[in-house]
């Protein structure tokens, strides 16, 4: 049974996150914190982190990781296919269809309605991720690592990965 959820829970963000990985974090969490309670929102938020830090899709990362806590290599096997599974099959058995009728405007549309719904999703979730930080780090440790970060990337032009890794050895050191 414990299989079977790890692929339900890896699954259906697969089918519903029109969008790729970025689109589907949102929905992944829902499954692994809310409705199975696997991790907490401040681990999931952790996870994040390192998963943004590796290179490769996000949302297989994050099924190998949670695949694997919860059922050991075949959950990670398991979540990985689940994550994979659904453009596979979208992609064979649809691509005919949407070729057909790519200029249609229900087509156009539907594209056009489903953005802003996945950029809804995300803003629920930063401010998710935003608030555990808050509550969990403090308001000034939280605003210096965000300028920190900003201007490392921005200004400085160093590679997100370095800055994600100066946080979490920064989070290591000072805020556990």
């Amino acid at each position: 049974m414990k299989y079977w959820d790890i692929f339900v829970a890896f699954f259906i963000p697969g089918i519903v996150g029109y969008g790729g990985g970025p689109a589907s974090i949102p929905l992944v969490e829902n499954e692994v914190v809310d409705r199975y309670g696997w991790m907490s929102v401040n681990d999931f938020s952790e996870m994040l982190a390192m998963a943004n830090a590796l290179p490769g899709p996000i949302a297989t990362k994050m099924a190998g990781y949670i695949g694997y806590q919860q059922g050991g290599v075949l959950g990670s096997i398991v979540g990985i296919f689940a994550t994979v599974a659904p453009s596979l099959i979208l992609m064979v058995v649809l691509l005919s269809i949407l070729l057909r009728f790519k200029d249609s405007p229900k087509v156009k549309r539907m594209t056009t309605l489903i953005r802003p719904t996945i950029a809804v999703l995300l803003g629920v979730m930063a401010f998710n991720l935003f608030h555990t930080s808050y509550i969990d780090s403090g308001v000034w440790q939280m605003l210096g690592i965000g300028l920190v970060s900003f201007i490392l990337m921005e200004k400085v032009k160093l590679h997100p990965a370095f800055v994600i890794l100066g946080s979490l050895i920064y989070g290591a050191v000072f805020l556990s």
